[in-house]
């Protein structure tokens, strides 16, 4: 019997934005920005489907100043020569307030490394290693990192002076989980009108190695229904440090869907069913009204569906799948399960 059903059940994680899902032997691992952007969390099951109803358990919470004190954006759990990391992007100030019609701050965020050596990232305790250091100071979020060939490569977005809008994407080599040991190299900015519909923005990077294309998609424009996905390809034996090495889709590959109430699709992240079949998994909202800023209203949902492939190998995106699950249309925060509203 297959580990998945046809179609997983959807929203996958009721209000969990920015989700990373990690399969790890026999379980998968789940974390994913909360409503209140004030802690990381992580939660387990040995079925996808099963992490709606998974225990939450809160990690690591902010502390009440300095660095990492507000907003704490899109974590992401890898497991790394033996150890486990938890990249996350924090900012100093431009916290959220419920009474602000929107940000208050300019956003300030870089980004950061939790490291846990213990075998059950649970158990064990989470130290901070510090800020990654991409070689300049400004708005920075959103980094991910995979494996090619033995060598660790970190991927993340930026702002950069000179360059138009709010981030573009860079890739450089790692010496170790938390330190860069090259340049930062531009891959992508947000240079087409799909890109630049609301903010001008390349965010949210994802790595899939899959045959012998290595996929990176991403995420564009501003958070509302026009946000959606990207993708940059790259053989798999190129040199994944020379731009020239990558192909820019044109069109997004993966957007909203008006026909089943899926908006906004995006910040993606990919896991493998237990059979190795490739999981696209993404947030998305289920209406497109939202009152003020589309940061304070929680109902972005963690979504995953199978991600098939054609004949000649290359990923069928298709289109976001309807709901299996009744989602929320209220501003209240649920409880972890998706039951009531929490206590926060």
């Amino acid at each position: 019997m297959p580990d998945v059903p046809a179609a997983l059940p959807n929203p996958l994680v009721l209000q969990r934005a920015d989700p990373c899902v990690l399969r790890h032997g026999e379980e998968y691992l789940f974390t994913a920005s909360h409503p209140q952007y004030d802690r990381i969390i992580l939660r387990r099951a040995e079925r996808l489907e099963d992490l709606q109803a998974a225990v939450e358990h809160v990690i690591w919470t902010k502390p009440a100043d300095g660095p990492l004190s507000h907003l704490i954006w899109a974590p992401e759990i890898h497991r790394v020569a033996g150890a486990w990391y938890i990249y996350v992007a924090a900012a100093p100030d431009g916290e959220v307030s419920a009474d602000a019609p929107g940000m208050a701050q300019t956003f300030n965020h870089r980004m950061y490394v939790l490291e846990n050596t213990a075998e059950d990232p649970v158990a064990g305790e989470w130290v901070l290693r510090g800020q990654v250091d991409s070689g300049w100071e400004s708005f920075a979020l959103d980094a991910t990192t995979f494996v090619r060939d033995g060598q660790q490569y970190y991927v993340w977005a930026q702002q950069r002076e000179g360059v138009p809008g709010n981030s573009n994407l860079y890739i450089a080599p790692m010496s170790d989980p938390w330190t860069l040991s090259g340049p930062a190299v531009e891959l992508t900015r947000p240079e087409l009108a799909w890109e630049q519909d609301g903010f001008w923005v390349n965010e949210g990077p994802a790595v899939l190695q899959h045959g012998d294309t290595v996929y990176l998609t991403y995420s564009a424009a501003a958070t509302g229904p026009q946000y959606a996905m990207g993708l940059l390809t790259a053989p798999a034996d190129a040199d994944l440090l020379d731009p020239a090495s990558w192909t820019k889709s044109p069109e997004p590959v993966f957007t909203s869907d008006p026909s089943v109430d899926r908006y906004g699709p995006g910040h993606n992240s990919f896991t493998t069913t237990k059979t190795g079949e490739p999981v696209l998994v993404y947030h998305a909202r289920t209406y497109t009204e939202i009152i003020g800023d589309p940061l304070l209203d929680p109902n972005r949902h963690a979504c995953a569906q199978v991600l098939r492939f054609d004949a000649s190998g290359a990923p069928i995106w298709g289109t976001p799948l309807p709901a299996t699950r009744p989602s929320p249309t209220s501003t209240a925060i649920l409880d972890p399960a998706g039951t009531a509203p929490a206590v926060v």
